[in-house]
């Protein structure tokens, strides 16, 4: 329901009329004497009571809004969905991805330390420290190297990365020091160390840092909080999706009920897959899940598997573009578009050909474009999630 709200100038002529009506019926004499001009002692008065009931309204128009989650903004938010005990507003994620770490003369072993995880107080998230550093060729976004066991060269026992003699570059993994999509920079972007790593040299990204997400805006949050409020009835998918979509922002994930990792019917089982994969987000899913499950259901939380696309392209420039620089686009742009590509979903060829054309510079896109080596669409199961793997674009 709209509020009957008025403005300065109807409060002070609802006054002054209302003045001269019970005034009215006075002797002539009283009433001269009520002058409303402007400057005049009545007309003063009269619109400081207005002032008074302007901020009388405004004190409503504020309690109202405050009161309905729909109205209110940053803090009222956040004040709100805590008093129903929903998880609060998830803080913005910081970007990772791999670079690589090259020397002119390997004749000796390199060693890249990785920076130590300390575990945020509630124990979703944390921060790493005393990493290697590498920054951005405009010196705005720093990144330090973490420790990822799935890299060739990390040594866990030394919680670094350690280049043998011989080897020219090694993949590492980094994270943005800067949360948020400020860190989601485009391929070839990192190109300089800014601590002193022995026998390294160069360093860059081959591709484009895609998973860095801002802290949750408020729509996020009131949207969140519906679903909250559904899943409050435990044991159903929305009481799962709400367990999941509490923990962090960034989060992927497919739930398939009745049937096993192998697509076996299995009843009475539920199995949820997430991208990105870690140890300890995978417990924090378990924990989240495992407080409102159905007693005696079972399930399980997997880590999707990547589907790697290799794409090769062949566009020609327009004029006042330079081919390299309209391919080295193109291959951007299509580096981007596979990370956006969301845990379960496919690459569409012709999806894909529409990406290409939508770089500036492009003149035309070869018919033979292909993924995978093929002319089809690349779909991925609910366990995987589609990687950029070479991309050509000549």
């Amino acid at each position: 329901m709209a509020l009957n709200t008025q403005s300065f100038t109807t409060i002070v002529q609802q006054q002054v009329a209302a003045i001269q009506s019970a005034v009215a019926s006075a002797a002539t004499g009283v009433a001269v004497f009520l002058s409303f001009v402007i400057g005049s002692l009545e007309l003063a008065r009269v619109e400081a009571v207005a002032g008074v009931t302007m901020w009388l309204q405004s004190l409503v128009q504020q309690v109202l809004a405050t009161a309905r989650l729909s109205t209110s903004e940053g803090n009222d938010v956040d004040t709100f969905i805590s008093d129903f005990g929903c998880p609060p507003r998830e803080q913005a994620v910081a970007s990772t991805g791999q670079v690589v770490f090259s020397r002119f003369t390997p004749t000796a072993q390199a060693t890249i330390p990785a920076g130590v995880f300390t575990p945020n107080p509630d124990g979703i998230g944390g921060t790493y420290s005393g990493g290697a550093m590498v920054l951005t060729a405009d010196g705005t976004q720093p990144f330090q190297v973490i420790p990822d066991s799935s890299q060739t060269y990390y040594n866990a026992a030394a919680n670094a990365y350690i280049i043998p003699a011989g080897v020219t570059s090694a993949q590492v993994t980094v994270q943005a020091q800067n949360a948020g999509t400020q860190g989601n920079v485009a391929a070839g972007s990192i190109t300089t160390i800014s601590t002193a790593i022995q026998y390294v040299d160069t360093v860059t990204n081959p591709s484009a840092f895609a998973n860095g997400v801002n802290q949750e805006s408020d729509e996020a949050v009131m949207a969140r909080f519906q679903l909250y409020i559904q899943g409050l009835r435990a044991a159903i998918k929305s009481a799962v999706e709400s367990a999941i979509d509490g923990l962090e922002q960034g989060i992927q994930y497919e739930i398939v009920e009745n049937e096993a990792i192998d697509g076996t019917p299995f009843y009475g089982y539920f199995y949820v897959v997430i991208s990105p994969f870690t140890d300890t987000l995978q417990e924090a899913v378990y924990s989240a899940i495992d407080a409102i499950r159905g007693l005696s259901i079972r399930f399980d939380v997997f880590a999707a598997s990547d589907l790697t696309a290799n794409v090769t392209a062949t566009v020609t420039a327009a004029p006042g573009y330079t081919l390299p620089d309209v391919e080295a686009a193109v291959k951007n742009a299509i580096e981007s578009f596979i990370a956006s590509i969301p845990l379960g979903g496919s690459l569409l060829w012709t999806q894909l050909f529409s990406v290409m054309w939508a770089v500036p510079g492009v003149a035309s896109v070869a018919n033979s474009m292909t993924i995978n080596g093929s002319n089809a669409d690349l779909v991925a199961t609910a366990q995987q999630t589609i990687v950029a793997g070479t991309i050509t674009v000549n």
